[in-house]
């Protein structure tokens, strides 16, 4: 089985999908975002943070993703570590979040023979281009929690990462179908869309 990458839009059901592969096929989750709060903490001075810049923080990060992955991932899109006293297979991971410079990444990759993502992993794409900015806002207020960034905004600054989300799912859309991702719409039926999702994956 190939290791995964998820991308998509908040709220667009990468995290639940991560864990429900997790859950059945074992895979280690890496969260982007995570991956990112690293960097900002560790590293500020590479601007790489959360809730910033989303371009810059993109394109900042993307180096760092192009060669992680190609490091851990062997011909066969199995993960592999390489140690003085051998090799460690099937190191399986999905690996989640938003930010993705896809010619960055790729461009990295190329430095290890890799020509294309869709060579060495299973790509899938989570957008809701179906959502209005009102729809957007009304399941913020619904089902934020304290742990959403967006859960302290008042209703104008609410409204405005609405009318974003609206823009930010369209060029997504464009970006991963444009890279050769599988791309599936979660504005509705979520949790049957992600059915079906894991059950591909567990096919393939």
């Amino acid at each position: 089985m190939k290791n995964i990458i998820i991308v998509g839009a908040s709220r667009s059901g990468k995290s639940t999908l991560a864990r429900r592969i997790n859950k059945e096929l074992n895979c280690f989750v890496i969260s982007i975002d995570k991956l990112v709060a690293v960097f900002q903490n560790a590293y500020p001075e590479l601007n790489i943070r959360l809730n910033w810049d989303r371009d810059k923080t993109t394109e900042n990060i993307a180096p760092f993703l192009g060669h992680f992955l190609a490091m851990f991932s062997s011909s066969d899109g199995r993960g592999l570590l390489e140690y003085s006293h051998g090799v460690v297979e099937n190191n399986r991971f999905v690996l989640e979040g938003a930010y993705y410079d896809f010619a960055k990444i790729e461009e990295a990759l190329k430095d290890y023979g890799i020509e294309n993502l869709k060579d060495r992993f299973h790509l899938i794409g989570l957008v809701q281009r179906k959502k209005t900015a009102e729809d957007f806002f009304r399941d913020f207020r619904k089902y934020d929690t304290e742990s959403d960034w967006t859960f302290n905004l008042n209703d104008d600054e609410l409204r405005a990462v609405a009318e974003d989300a609206v823009s930010f799912n369209q060029s997504m859309y464009e970006k991963l179908t444009s890279h050769g991702f599988d791309v599936y719409d979660t504005s509705e039926n979520r949790d049957a869309i992600l059915d079906e999702i894991l059950k591909t994956v567990t096919e393939s």
